[in-house]
């Protein structure tokens, strides 16, 4: 790994407390996801996957262990240190599009930069650009109410993109899409990793998406392992109604 890039997790420990039960979550869990790599992590539901994403993302923090970007282990970073590192070295993107219902897709694509403190117009600039970038140039000034699922997810992948991030972290970004429009994101996700030189960690459930990526990893009982080759075979099936042979959706 890049001394400047890539992530590293080491020992990683996440412990919830409910009552007086605790809920390990993960123990000891480690990780390396390499420079420019694309990685796909799969795993039944309720094994851990959205919570070791919104670690990584520095939205959580862990009971114990470090996440290391490049010399940085974010762990350390005070709160106002963490928000900063997180605009500037990682974009996000997740199932629910979450766009700000009263701000264009323009707008919406903005506010990082806004938050950042760019002026206005160049933040505007750039915003243009990326929607023209994810096949949205005409549709800036709606409203996110009045865009289709696919296209709110272009307006969120072009706002995870605007700071010009490092890391994309995307969790289920293709869960509340048809499989036709599953396929022309995945296939949009693919381009931006290669085109912003990302290194891009992907939850996922969609077994055609994971198997796209360098690296398929399977979060299992708190470890993270290669998967066996049947790996899915006693995952419980979704079908998709919009493709002929049906969906491939655990």
């Amino acid at each position: 790994m890049h001394a400047d890039n890539g992530i590293r997790v080491e020992f990683l420990t996440r412990i919830y407390r409910s009552g007086g039960a605790e809920i390990v979550v993960f123990k000891d869990l480690s990780l390396e996801v390499r420079q420019g790599e694309q990685l796909a992590i799969v795993g039944e539901s309720g094994a851990g996957k959205s919570t070791l994403l919104h670690l990584l993302g520095g939205l959580d923090r862990p009971t114990s262990g470090s996440i290391w970007y490049g010399n940085q282990n974010v762990v350390s970073l005070r709160d106002a240190e963490l928000a900063s590192f997180r605009n500037r070295w990682i974009g996000f993107v997740w199932q629910n599009p979450s766009l700000l219902p009263e701000f264009t897709a323009l707008e919406n694509v903005m506010m990082p930069l806004l938050i950042r403190g760019v002026a206005r117009e160049i933040a505007a600039a750039q915003a243009s650009e990326l929607l023209r970038e994810v096949g949205l140039a005409q549709r800036g000034r709606h409203l996110s109410g009045e865009l289709s699922g696919g296209e709110q997810q272009r307006v969120v992948l072009a706002r995870a993109l605007i700071t010009r991030p490092k890391v994309l972290l995307a969790d289920e970004p293709t869960g509340n899409l048809d499989f036709r429009t599953g396929e022309s994101i995945m296939n949009l996700l693919a381009e931006l990793h290669a085109s912003h030189n990302l290194t891009s960690v992907f939850v996922t459930h969609n077994l055609s998406f994971a198997n796209r990526c360098d690296r398929v990893l399977e979060l299992r009982k708190g470890s993270l392992s290669v998967p066996a080759e049947d790996w899915h075979a006693s995952y419980v099936f979704q079908r998709d109604a919009t493709r002929p042979d049906g969906g491939t959706y655990v």
